[in-house]
């Protein structure tokens, strides 16, 4: 979850979408993505993956990159918390 400063909502909407959340689907490691705005200006980016060691390999291959880039582009005004669901079931749609 980012909780994102108002004057950066814009920018930090486009940056996710045209570049962190493809380059996070490029590593060939997920199945697929969310993003997900609060009206009080929160965001949640889901990802879907087949297992933790999938989550595991991300963490430890190429999240320090993918970070930097987020750190390099918003210096200030985002906060950020990551929580780890497991998956019970799905249904299909």
């Amino acid at each position: 979850t980012a909780a994102v400063r108002d004057d950066l909502r814009g920018r930090y909407e486009v940056y996710m979408r045209e570049r962190h959340i493809p380059d996070v689907l490029q590593t060939g490691l997920f199945l697929g993505a969310q993003l997900l705005r609060t009206d009080d200006g929160r965001y949640r980016t889901r990802y879907d993956l087949e297992d933790q060691a999938q989550l595991e390999r991300y963490l430890t291959t190429h999240a320090p990159r993918l970070r930097a880039d987020v750190v390099a582009h918003f210096p200030d005004g985002l906060e950020f918390t990551r929580e780890v669901w497991t998956g019970l079931m799905r249904w299909p749609h």
